[in-house]
């Protein structure tokens, strides 16, 4: 090996952790992503000389540069150790043009985990620089730079300044703008529900409820209640009797362990994790946490993968720890092994602990609370997809009376399996809830107390989440693992999405942005066109189409459009909508519109310039007010004290002029789509980042969680006539001592008891 060696990667935290394993022969140096780029000015690329890119240093990274190449002209050799992905090789490589490095001198290495073993192990391995994920990688960024810098530039002209679009963009908007119009279009169809409330004839006489399921042997819907009542007039007088009565045992699979998009997807349902921030945190726990008698360790292996391969050796560490902590009934006869869906890439392992021994309690004091919630969530996901299946004893009963017949089923966990350990979150809103059955035997006479019946209506397909675009995007083959996120970032920045709770919705802007895409540029807005873009990109990477005839064949079409475009819109300018909102102006009396500012969305009178009202947004919240049964709204205001935004739920008969409706309900309190399972009363949630119990605040209920073991301060007694707003400007210091107090948590203990004493001196000169 040579005297001394040069290894560059990415970021300062993954030099740290690679230069403890490496020793002082290697010095490690972070290159901070990319040092070299198509310029921001200009398009970049000479379209005449066959798509040739013009490739300069990025400005303000002189020094980065500078210290690069003293160091790699004073080293034997240089190893290239940016991340293992087309844009990992794409940085390498212009590395190597930057540095001027020669071919004989230059290594290039990858981690799919960055542990002592594998790193030592990857540079006794090297390989050289693979052109081909190079050339992939220049093929995606040239494309989207000619739509980008080309399509841009016409929006800005016929529709507004600052406007994007974008191959994955564009599509990702389209597809929330055609499932906005699905729901709009959505026709509610009305059906009946019919339960028959039955007693067992055994002692406890036990009662439990049968479902309708149909006449004669054949499945029936109940369209309207007079079909309803007929059914009832049939069996009211009849004798139901237990038909049959079958027993058995259910068995549950684990789900496969984590890819970037799954990953993304739970961590959206499961910890209100956006995708970028899922990604910056997995990014940490990837490079290297400083972990209590460790030093710099890497937790995961790496998070942007399709894969859902495991090594071998993964497998034996998790076998081990299985049998270890839960005994050989947790473990299944054979290992779990899984394949990836067809079209993945499948350069790299599944997302998965680097060190199964490392549990997240063990770590939980060396982590911040996204990294320890995160990292739990990938380690019990992993070892879960090695364990036994979950059990379940399931019976499904069918009763008949006078050619009817009711269906009643019940389960219950048998044996945990996997589910010791984690379940898979769920996107649907609400599931069914199955009661218990007594001990019934076929031919038993049940005795009938009385029906349930209710009436319903289909429902339109959800809005489209964080964790749904994703899905959708992946299935339909739209975007990679490294896309997804700021793809989704990307359409709420420009504000043709937005997000109401957790739910996107199209705004005005993006229709219209969507609807000039789908007349002019159909190829670009087209799912299967992008889609089979992705796969020319795939074929680049695998060798087998030269990258600069993915391009030709993209920029003859593209140019075309791009030009019958410019004459058809000469002269035209496409106006956006205003979005009318239900809130009046106090002043003139006119609905309120959504305008968009420095700051984001406000509302503002049509009337300008003759009426300047403006108030901040509101936005409609999950559940129902617990005083009237009225919406709820999330509002914001500002503090008079400290002209700072603040945010808070209310009522929207809040402040109501029609005195008979008026409603005075506001909190702190963040409404959630759940009800309490007992009282059904709307439950909230504390507010603020990460996971949060929601609570019922119904204190009549037994549910009931009192104000003080919420987690905020106890208020003081409101003053009689004291609006929200000034009861706010009381309130609002308290909740940022407590963000205070959190950030003290991280300092040394010296430091913790000094903060402690400060933090009650200034309580006490408040109070």
């Amino acid at each position: 090996m040579a005297n001394h060696s040069l290894v560059i990667v990415e970021s300062p935290a993954k030099a740290k952790t690679i230069g403890k394993y490496l020793g002082k022969d290697f010095t490690v140096k972070a290159c901070m992503g990319h040092l070299r780029d198509l310029p921001k000015s200009t398009l970049g690329v000479d379209v005449e000389k066959d798509f040739e890119p013009i490739y300069k240093p990025i400005k303000g990274k002189e020094d980065i540069i500078s210290d690069l190449k003293k160091s790699a002209k004073a080293a034997d050799t240089v190893y290239l150790a940016t991340d293992p992905d087309r844009e990992g090789e794409a940085i390498s490589w212009h590395l190597k043009q930057l540095l001027n490095l020669p071919d004989e001198k230059t290594k290039r290495v990858t981690f799919n985990e960055i542990t002592k073993k594998v790193v030592q192990e990857s540079i006794r391995e090297p390989r050289d620089i693979d052109q081909n994920l190079v050339d992939a990688q220049q093929a995606r960024r040239i494309l989207d730079r000619l739509v980008g810098y080309e399509l841009s530039p016409l929006l800005w002209k016929k529709i507004r300044r600052g406007l994007s679009a974008g191959r994955v963009q564009s599509v990702a908007t389209r597809m929330v703008d055609d499932r906005e119009r699905e729901i709009e279009a959505f026709q509610p169809e009305e059906y009946w529900s019919l339960d028959a409330n039955l007693l067992g004839s055994d002692v406890k006489k036990i009662p439990f409820a049968a479902h309708y399921h149909g006449k004669n042997g054949k499945k029936a819907e109940l369209k309207s209640e007079a079909e309803v009542d007929a059914v009832i007039r049939e069996t009211e007088n009849g004798v139901f009797t237990v038909r049959s009565v079958k027993r058995t045992d259910k068995q549950r699979s684990p789900s496969p362990p984590f890819t970037t998009s799954t990953l993304q997807q739970e961590a959206s349902r499961k910890l209100s994790m956006t995708p970028r921030r899922t990604m910056a945190i997995a990014q940490q726990l990837y490079e290297g946490v400083d972990i209590e008698g460790e030093g710099t360790v890497g937790l995961i292996t790496y998070m942007r993968t399709d894969s859902l391969r495991i090594s071998e050796e993964a497998i034996a560490s998790a076998k081990e720890f299985i049998l270890g902590r839960y005994g050989a009934a947790y473990y299944p006869p054979q290992a779990h092994r899984y394949k990836a869906k067809a079209g993945a890439q499948d350069a790299h392992e599944a997302i998965r602990p680097s060190n199964v021994n490392w549990t997240p309690e063990d770590l939980r004091k060396n982590l911040t609370g996204e990294q320890y919630r995160l990292y739990r969530l990938i380690w019990s996901r992993f070892v879960a997809c090695q364990m036994s299946n979950a059990v379940y004893d399931s019976v499904a009963v069918e009763i008949e009376a006078s050619g009817h017949s009711f269906r009643a089923s019940s389960s219950s966990l048998k044996f945990s399996g996997y589910t010791a350990v984690y379940e898979e979150g769920k996107d649907d809103e609400k599931e069914e809830k199955e009661s218990p059955l007594p001990a019934l035997q076929e031919g038993e006479t049940l005795a009938l107390k009385d029906f349930t019946k209710d009436q319903h209506f289909t429902q339109p397909p959800a809005h489209y989440t964080d964790a749904t675009l994703i899905r959708a995007m992946e299935e339909q083959g739209i975007g990679r693992p490294s896309t997804y996120a700021p793809t989704v970032s990307t359409i709420i920045d420009r504000e043709y999405v937005i997000k109401e709770g957790k739910y996107l919705r199209i705004t005005n802007l993006g229709r219209v942005v969507t609807e000039l895409m789908k007349d002019k540029f159909s190829d670009i807005a087209d799912t299967k066109f992008t889609a089979h873009m992705e796969k020319e990109l795939d074929s680049v990477e695998e060798g087998t189409t030269p990258w600069k005839g993915v391009l030709r064949d993209f920029y003859g079409d593209f140019e075309e459009h791009l030009k019958k475009a410019e004459q058809d819109l000469e002269g035209v300018r496409i106006k956006v909508p205003d979005e009318v909102s239900e809130e009046v102006c106090p002043e003139c009396g006119r609905n309120l519109v959504v305008k968009s500012g420095r700051f984001g969305r406000f509302l503002a009178c049509p009337g300008y310039p003759d009426c300047s009202f403006t108030m901040p947004l509101v936005v409609e919240m999950p559940g129902r007010c617990p005083k009237c049964g009225g919406r709820l709204m999330k509002r914001t205001g500002t503090s008079k004290k400290t002209n700072k935004q603040y945010t808070y739920y209310c009522c929207e008969h809040l402040n109501s002029r029609d005195e008979s409706q008026k409603c005075d309900f506001m909190t702190w309190d963040v409404p959630v789509k759940d009800d309490c399972p007992v009282c059904g009363h709307t439950m909230f949630k504390k507010a603020g980042k990460g996971f949060k119990k929601p609570f019922c605040i119904n204190e009549a209920c037994s549910n009931f969680l009192p104000e003080e073991k919420r987690g905020y301060p106890k208020p003081a007694a409101k003053a009689e006539g004291e609006s929200p707003a000034e009861e706010t400007e009381e309130k609002k210091p308290a909740a940022k001592k407590t963000a205070a107090k959190k950030t003290a948590a991280k300092k040394p203990a010296a430091k913790k008891t000094a903060a402690k004493k400060t933090a009650a001196k200034k309580t006490a000169e408040k109070a």
